[in-house]
């Protein structure tokens, strides 16, 4: 039980790797508290509350209802946001808000918020971002802006907080087959050679499972990384090597 009665917040966490991260925290002894978009979602074994992680009143309250509910919080993953691809000159100012407060200020808040509801001991923070937070490819400039400055925000928080004992890290995904990505597919005119095409762009040729993603987050979360801050753990199947 590598997170035994840790207190764990998980955003963005009623589908996809997120419902990874809630099942393999709450396998491993995770006592958890969750958010999403999502009304819709029966989580009978934890809190969760929806609301929308742009509204800083929202997510203060969300912060301190975690913390009564649970005694206080250890571990917070963010792993929430929102990927919008298109043309930079085709990508209108709202558009591009949305992904930069979906993907980074979002984060911020959350950070703000609930690095003070952590115990005196320390706490942590995992932040789940993108291979594109590292790497530039055509059509996801401002997705990759954002998840960069998620990088940023990260590192510079784990300076910030590492006299506090928080740390903060984050795991940088590559193509995972969630429900979202699995679905593009099938849009295709030749779903399978769309996805032979995709994984041959990926060393270990083959997407990451959900599960893959979410066992990073354990790691990172868990006291097995308890000199680790400050760091991008790649899971890509080797991407960001070349």
């Amino acid at each position: 039980m590598r997170l035994d009665n840790l207190r764990i917040v998980v955003t963005g966490a009623s589908s996809g790797i997120g419902e990874a991260i809630t099942e393999r925290c709450r396998s491993e002894g995770a006592r958890l508290f969750l958010t999403g978009r999502r009304e819709d979602v029966d989580h009978p074994a934890d809190g969760y509350v929806p609301g929308d992680l742009n509204d800083e009143s929202f997510v203060d309250d969300l912060a301190h209802r975690a913390a009564e509910a649970m005694g206080g919080v250890d571990v917070v993953v963010l792993n929430h946001g929102l990927q919008s691809g298109g043309p930079l000159t085709e990508t209108t100012h709202a558009e591009a808000k949305n992904v930069l407060d979906s993907n980074l200020l979002s984060a911020f808040l959350m950070m703000k918020h609930f690095a003070p509801v952590m115990p005196d001991a320390g706490g942590s923070f995992v932040c789940v971002g993108s291979r594109l937070g590292t790497v530039a490819t055509p059509g996801q400039t401002l997705y990759s802006a954002a998840k960069g400055g998620l990088i940023m925000l990260a590192k510079g928080a784990a300076i910030e907080w590492a006299s506090r004992n928080i740390r903060v890290n984050v795991v940088a995904p590559g193509l995972t087959a969630t429900p979202t990505i699995e679905a593009s597919f099938r849009r295709r005119p030749d779903p399978e050679a769309y996805r032979r095409e995709r994984a041959s762009q990926i060393p270990l040729q083959r997407l990451a499972t959900p599960k893959e993603v979410a066992d990073s987050v354990v790691f990172l979360a868990s006291p097995e990384s308890s000199y680790i801050t400050g760091a991008v753990l790649p899971v890509d199947g080797g991407y960001t090597a070349f």
